[in-house]
């Protein structure tokens, strides 16, 4: 479908440091990793692919069509730049795959008979309530 080697050399990481709790171990590493994807400068897709993709991350883009993904999962920076890059793989795969189209299926006949029981039973309770008609 893509190589995933090229897109990889697309992509450009940068390190900086997490925000949060973590003592003063956190104010001196940086280990959260941003990664960034410019859709546009792609070599690896058409221009299709790229359409569909345009479509596929419209919230996700910046107003340069660019795509930012961040990870500060784990306290080590080459475990959150694994961790990024996979997920960012498995969107450009979610973005291409086809969506199945859906089949409508006939309502049961019972469950057409247990809605009118139900409707009749509801009918019957109600018209109880009312006074009796004496003429």
């Amino acid at each position: 479908m893509f190589d995933e080697a090229a897109l990889i050399k697309e992509l450009t990481f940068k390190a900086v440091r997490s925000s949060g709790s973590g003592g003063q171990h956190v104010n001196k590493v940086s280990s959260k990793v941003e990664l960034y994807f410019n859709l546009e400068l792609s070599t690896v897709f058409n221009e299709d692919e790229k359409s569909k993709l345009r479509d596929f991350f419209q919230n996700r883009l910046t107003k340069e069509h660019i795509l930012v993904l961040q990870c500060s999962d784990s306290r080590s920076q080459h475990r959150n730049k694994d961790i990024v890059t996979q997920r960012f793989l498995d969107l450009i795969r979610l973005a291409f795959e086809e969506e199945k189209e859906r089949i409508p299926t006939k309502t049961p006949k019972s469950v057409i008979r247990k809605r009118l029981k139900n409707k009749r039973y509801q009918s019957e309770k109600k018209a109880n309530r009312k006074k009796p008609d004496i003429d």
